[in-house]
């Protein structure tokens, strides 16, 4: 019985969390707001969380579990790595593009103490999937592709906290980015000739070249 009491009392302390987090962002994390939300002690909280970033963390570590690592579909047959790849990205930042306030306190925890247990986390979760959909693909072309994306996914993601951009411009980036990886680009690197020395062509900075969530 005192088991389920204290296993009752973490889940509201989580859900207090995650309902000021969603609400009033991560500095609005008070201990004594949270004890009060949830009807326990500050005592309770202290035996669950030793500080308030790892109260947090644990809330959020417990959130991306419920929504963005929930259980993940295997390959279908004939599905290609574009698609796959996509589709897994669309699983996971698809909760943020309709829970768009969890992004900045999802990238204050992660970059905090303790923090890369979410990135622990997050590759367990796609890891098995992936294994799969990168079978047979050469390890070169395949740590390549992980490089960029985890740079990208969290470059998008940092951009996102600070404001710069909106969640649901995430997956759109990650899309033109997969794109261009899996795809054969080597035809598009061929430059036109021209048809005389003065038939130049100005080169434009278009705001897509660098921001890549611009279309």
């Amino acid at each position: 019985m005192i088991g389920k009491r204290d296993g009752d009392a973490a889940r509201r302390i989580t859900e207090a969390v995650l309902a000021l987090l969603e609400s009033d962002g991560y500095d609005a994390v008070q201990l004594r707001d949270v004890a009060r939300r949830a009807q326990v002690s500050l005592s309770t909280i202290y035996r669950h969380h030793r500080t308030r970033d790892e109260l947090i963390l644990a809330a959020m570590s417990e959130w991306v579990a419920s929504t963005m690592y929930r259980e993940l579909a295997p390959s279908p047959p004939q599905e290609s790595l574009a698609e796959g790849l996509m589709r897994v990205l669309r699983h996971v930042f698809e909760p943020w593009e309709r829970n768009p306030r969890m992004v900045r306190p999802y990238f204050r925890a992660r970059s905090g103490p303790g923090g890369r247990r979410l990135d622990t986390q997050g590759f367990a979760a796609v890891l098995p999937v992936l294994a799969d959909m990168f079978a047979g693909v050469p390890e070169d072309y395949a740590a390549d592709i992980g490089l960029v994306m985890t740079n990208m996914i969290y470059a998008l993601i940092g951009r996102c906290a600070d404001g710069d951009l909106d969640s649901t411009e995430i997956l759109p980036a990650l899309e033109r980015i997969v794109v261009r990886l899996t795809g054969n680009n080597e035809p598009l690197t061929v430059r036109a000739p021209r048809a005389s020395p003065d038939d130049a062509h100005v080169f434009g900075i278009s705001p897509s070249f660098h921001s890549p969530f611009v279309p």
